[in-house]
């Protein structure tokens, strides 16, 4: 019945915009705003063909890789600099350094060092997911409740049952709330940089519909893009569904 609720939501939602979108074309008038149809009949026409599955299957790859990179060493390090003053004191000023630089400048350099291929691509988007996670992750381990702690240590907890039993549950549905606002992110950087050198993805198919003037090719590959950030999303969603069930109590 839920699932029926979210589908029927969505559907609501795809409507809603699909009538914003007709007017706005109406009204334009112009062919680089086609109608909504001409785009959903060249999204099927185009998946149908292989061509933008190709494409789409290359950009979740590199989102999907980035984030699980990012995540795998964010996560940890973050607890670790939450509960420990020493270390924390000694990266913090690396991190509010590095943090607020935006990443994409080191796109050209990372052509340069690694090609043109997935590599630059993955790195570059899991520099930005990692400072993102790594950030929240820090500041929820620093907040976990000290009388949480002393329980812990009353029961004579090891520091590894300490992290794994407590630190991690109380951070995970920060890391889920960051993980949320990062893959937006990610999927920013990624549409930059696969218009940077590249000839495959959805960002490169965006941008060579644009130079060919094929607007309904153009559309059809941002509203994959939408749809890639849809399925992400609801990835993140079943994980919290999953993982932190006491928290929807």
């Amino acid at each position: 019945m839920q699932r029926l609720k979210t589908l029927f939501t969505y559907l609501l939602a795809a409507v809603f915009l699909i009538i914003l979108w007709h007017l706005a074309s109406v009204y334009v008038n112009k062919p680089f705003l086609p109608r909504p149809f001409i785009a959903l009949k060249e999204l099927f026409l185009l998946f149908g063909q292989g061509i933008l599955t190709e494409h789409f299957l290359i950009s979740i790859y590199r989102v999907v890789i980035s984030t699980v990179m990012a995540f795998i060493f964010a996560v940890p390090l973050g607890m670790l600099l939450g509960r420990n003053e020493k270390l924390d004191s000694f990266f913090a000023p690396l991190i509010y350094i590095l943090y607020p630089l935006p990443k994409v400048v080191f796109l050209p350099i990372l052509v340069v060092f690694l090609g043109l291929g997935n590599a630059p691509k993955v790195v570059l988007i899991t520099l930005v997911v990692f400072f993102q996670l790594l950030v929240t992750v820090r500041d929820a381990a620093r907040a976990v409740p000290y009388e949480s702690l002393q329980v812990m240590y009353s029961l004579n907890a090891s520091g590894w049952q300490i992290y794994r039993h407590l630190i991690w549950p109380s951070c995970l549905p920060d890391v889920l709330t960051s993980l949320r606002i990062a893959l937006g992110t990610a999927i920013a950087i990624l549409f930059l940089a696969e218009t940077f050198a590249s000839q495959n993805g959805l960002g490169y198919l965006i941008l060579d519909s644009m130079e060919k003037r094929d607007y309904g090719e153009m559309y059809a590959a941002i509203i994959a893009m939408g749809l890639l950030g849809l399925l992400l999303y609801e990835v993140v969603d079943l994980l919290e569904k999953r993982f932190v069930k006491w928290r929807r109590l």
